[in-house]
């Protein structure tokens, strides 16, 4: 019994410390899964961590190009000539010859008017006349015996074989004879005036063109009756379309630098990128108000031979204050000027919309391929393809690969410049400036230039450098990688955590 016993208990614990065995070893290989998973996490996250990427200079080929200083302003597009062609007698409007759109040219019969009123009177008027001038005759005859009779008495009379009251009264019937026959002239001139009214009246029943144009609207419809005793009714409507008349509105604040005869172009909603040319013509003296704004309207004419502007149109007009084409270029935020160092680069860079306006230049590319565009730099995403120019950005010409992409310091300048009044008229023909020129063994010289027209974000080089220099316009921003994925900047910066219900063994 006691035997039995002791085996029994000896079994007892044999199953114990194999149990406990079991469980160390399990609690070991938990132990060794976390640390293998935080070994792997630790890796992966020494593979993510971001590494910071150093600014690189931005380089830039110098070449020739257009500079331009504008002031913008908008307008509208009108006819040089609209004509409202009306109807100057009355009478039902009995046929319309044209349409809208349709193009006319001057003298073109456009519309009748029932004319049986005005051409009675003609007839009457003719027949009276006929009748007088049939009177003529007979007062002519009268008139060559009054006349005879008065040369007979007066021989009659040197010669005493006649009364002086004979003499008299045959001189009086000369006299009355003559009168007669003058005042029956000028009846039948005076009829004869009438005539031609009476037949410019009949011609006024057929509406012609006053002009060569295009039919821009038809007002009245054929069976209607016109009154133009009362007021001139108009038909329709004529436009001279193949020159155009662009009528701005200039503010009180930019009038001072706009002048009659200064250059000036123009663009589109639709136009895309063509430009209009031409001179202001005038500046009328009568200003209109807008909000507390003082607006003067200044005219001037575009030719329009091939159609493409349109009555109505709304215009961006630019009044070119300043302007050098085909010169030696260089970006302005390569320049640090002697007489001014506050206004180089960095101190242009104003505050305000324009500056928030250089980050989206950013964005997009403020050097993109094909260089600075004639007037003001495009800012922000959507803006209108650059026509080619002498600054390019990636490749090539110089700069990093990574200004394509961002735009860099670039759009900054371009955004800032928009911020501040544009460098016209008040600055100087010439200044001095320097810039950093880059050699190719990979030396920086600085190396002092002249400069003429100056815009917002090119210059004239007037001397001091070639084409093909390459100078040091600014710096380009560099990349920062986008951040990983998962919670490594929470285990960076507070520590590893898991899920709240996550036990530890």
């Amino acid at each position: 019994m006691d035997n039995t016993k002791t085996t029994e208990v000896s079994g007892a614990g044999e199953h114990y410390l194999l149990a406990r065995k079991r469980r160390r070893r399990r609690n070991l290989l938990v132990l060794a899964g976390i640390a293998v998973a935080a070994a792997v996490g630790g890796w992966y996250w020494y593979q993510s961590r971001e590494t910071v990427a150093e600014d690189q200079p931005l380089i830039v080929t110098i070449g020739y190009g257009d500079i331009e200083n504008t002031i913008a302003a908008a307008g509208k597009l009108e006819p040089s000539r609209i004509v409202d062609v009306g109807a100057q007698v009355s009478g039902q409007l009995q046929r319309l010859y044209v349409d809208v759109g349709d193009h006319v040219e001057e003298g073109q019969l456009l519309a009748e008017i029932d004319a049986r009123v005005q051409a009675n009177r003609v007839r009457a008027s003719e027949a009276s006349i006929d009748g007088l001038r049939s009177q003529v005759q007979a007062r002519q005859a009268a008139l060559d015996l009054a006349r005879q009779n008065a040369e007979r008495q007066e021989r009659l009379w040197r010669e005493n074989a006649t009364s002086e009251l004979e003499y008299q009264n045959a001189l009086n019937n000369y006299a009355s004879a003559k009168a007669s026959l003058e005042q029956l002239i000028a009846q039948i001139q005076q009829n004869e005036a009438s005539l031609e009214t009476e037949k410019t009246q009949l011609e006024y029943t057929q509406i012609r063109a006053p002009l060569s144009g295009t039919v821009v609207d038809v007002l009245l419809t054929e069976g209607v009756t016109l009154n133009a005793n009362q007021s001139t009714p108009t038909i329709l409507r004529i436009a001279d379309l193949s020159t155009m008349t662009v009528k701005t509105e200039i503010s009180e604040a930019d009038i001072g630098r706009i002048h009659e005869g200064m250059d000036v172009y123009f663009t589109t909603l639709g136009g895309g990128q063509r430009r209009w040319y031409s001179k202001l013509e005038q500046i009328l003296p009568s200003p209109t108000s807008e909000n507390n704004v003082v607006l003067y309207p200044g005219l001037f004419d575009i030719d329009n031979a091939d159609g493409a502007l349109r009555s109505g149109m709304t215009t961006q007009v630019y009044f070119v204050t300043s302007a050098a084409y085909d010169v030696l270029t260089v970006p302005l935020g390569a320049l640090t000027f002697n007489d001014a160092p506050s206004r180089g680069a960095a101190g242009r860079m104003a505050a305000g919309p324009g500056a928030q306006g250089g980050v989206a230049g950013g964005r997009t590319g403020a050097f993109p391929q094909g260089g600075f565009p004639r007037g003001d730099f495009p800012r922000g995403e959507g803006a209108p393809e650059l026509p080619a120019g002498p600054f390019r950005g990636p490749g090539g010409d110089g700069g990093p690969a990574e200004f394509a992409a961002r735009g860099g310091f670039g759009g900054a300048i371009a955004g800032g410049f928009a911020g501040r009044p544009a460098l016209d008229d008040a600055e100087p023909a010439r200044r001095t400036a320097t810039v950093r020129v880059v050699h190719d063994d990979g030396t920086i010289e600085e190396r002092e230039i002249v400069v003429g027209v100056t815009s917002r974000v090119a210059a004239e080089v007037v001397s001091g450098l070639e084409p093909g220099d390459r100078v040091i316009a600014g710096i380009v921003q560099a990349d920062a990688p986008a951040p990983a994925t998962g919670n490594n900047n929470d285990f960076r910066d507070r520590g590893f955590r898991g899920p709240p219900n996550m036990r530890f063994f």
